[in-house]
This record gives structure tokens, C-alpha cells and sequence, in this order.
């Protein structure tokens, strides 16, 4: 198969017209397309399995541990905010707090579980061991500034004056321990949204001490 002038030449293949191109296996538009198919699934496999192993904090890391425990923690506000709406002839000014802390801290929640569950997490540890991820194991019932089934009783059989100064020390110690929580992930969390959510938590629980301390005067 030479031409007169000696170079190589293809022979027409059998059964094809002798007009028709025949293109090589890798220049053929549908092995193209194949082998586009197949690289982007090979690439989303790989960034797949690199934001799984890389990206997404496990069971013992900051995030996971502060947004599980954060979570229980925001319940109990929740609840010394609702016990003291319940309570008659309380502080006006204090009772607008109570609701602000309600819905903040309601907000709060759904966010922690929102991020909980980007990170494949449950939404509360397994074994009910609190603040390992700070440094200082315990159980969670005993974390820093949750209130005790005494308080709470106390809390909602008050009225008044008392109910008032019990609910701004209560809540005060409460967001006192949140607020050092918060921080603690806001300076060593991985995750850009967990750290930033923190942050903005820590400051609006100061920002409501500040307006207890204001509402309820010396």
C-alpha cells in the first residue's frame, strides 16, 4: 500500500465509501463525549471525596461540638424566657427582652441545625458528654451557665419584682457561659460560616445583658 512516490497511504476500509472520512477512535465525536462524561464524574468524585474527608468537621471537632452543645444551651434560654412571660405583674421593659431572646435564640437553633446537618452530624451528641471539644469534658446537664431544676421551680413560681431580678440573674449567668462558648469557636473553628455565626451570637448575647443591666437599674 505505496504510492509512486514511496509514503504510506490508508486503504480504503471495506464497505465504506471511498468519500467518507474515517476518523481515528480518540477524534470521534461520540468517544469525545464520552470522555468528557467520564472526566467531569471522575472530578466531581474526587472533590466529593475531598470535601467529605477534608472539608466537613467530624464528631470531635470545634463545629460539630459547639453547635450540638450550643443547641441544648439555647433550649434552656428559650425556656427561662418563656417561664418568665408566664409569670404576672413583670417588668414591661424586661418582658420585650424575654421576647427578643425567644425568637433570637429560636432562630439560632434552626440555624445550628441547619449546619449540623451540612456537616452529616446528628444534632446533639450521643453520649450525652458536653464540651469536649473546649477542652473540659462533663456531663451535659452541668454545663457552664444552665440553670438548676431549683432555679427553674423557682423562676416559675415568682412574681413581680422577683420574678424580674430572677429572670435578668438567671439569664445573665446563662448568656455569660454562652458568650465564652461562642468565642472559644469563633477563634478556633475551621469553618468560615460556623466562626463568623459565633461571633455574631457572643455579640448579641452581650448586647442583651447590657439591656437587662439598663431595663432592670441597679
Amino acid at each position: 500500500m505505496t504510492s509512486d512516490g514511496g509514503s504510506d497511504t490508508l486503504d480504503p476500509v471495506d464497505g465504506v465509501d471511498d468519500d467518507v472520512l474515517v476518523l481515528p477512535w480518540w477524534q470521534h465525536p461520540v468517544n469525545i463525549l464520552t470522555g468528557l462524561v467520564a472526566t467531569a464524574l471522575f472530578a466531581g468524585m474526587i472533590g466529593w471525596l475531598v470535601h467529605d474527608t477534608v472539608s466537613e468537621p467530624g464528631a470531635g471537632d470545634v463545629e460539630v461540638g459547639f453547635l450540638q452543645d450550643m443547641r441544648v444551651h439555647h433550649e434552656q434560654a428559650f425556656e427561662i424566657a418563656m417561664t418568665y412571660l408566664d409569670r404576672p405583674d413583670t417588668d414591661r421593659g424586661l418582658r420585650v427582652v424575654a421576647r427578643t431572646i425567644v425568637f433570637g435564640q429560636s432562630i439560632e437553633i434552626g440555624r445550628m441545625i441547619e449546619l449540623l446537618r451540612s456537616f452529616d452530624a446528628p444534632e446533639a451528641g450521643e453520649d450525652y458528654t458536653a464540651m469536649e471539644w473546649i477542652g473540659m469534658a462533663m456531663s451535659i446537664d452541668t454545663m457552664p451557665g444552665l440553670a438548676t431544676e431549683t432555679q427553674l421551680d423557682e423562676l416559675a413560681s415568682a412574681s413581680g419584682n422577683t420574678a424580674d431580678r430572677l429572670f435578668v440573674e438567671l439569664m445573665t449567668a446563662h448568656h455569660e457561659a454562652g458568650i465564652d462558648m461562642a468565642e472559644f469557636a469563633a477563634e478556633n473553628a475551621s469553618d468560615d460560616d460556623v466562626r463568623a455565626f459565633a461571633d455574631s451570637m457572643a455579640k448579641g448575647q452581650r448586647d442583651d445583658i447590657v439591656e437587662m443591666e439598663v431595663v432592670l437599674g441597679p
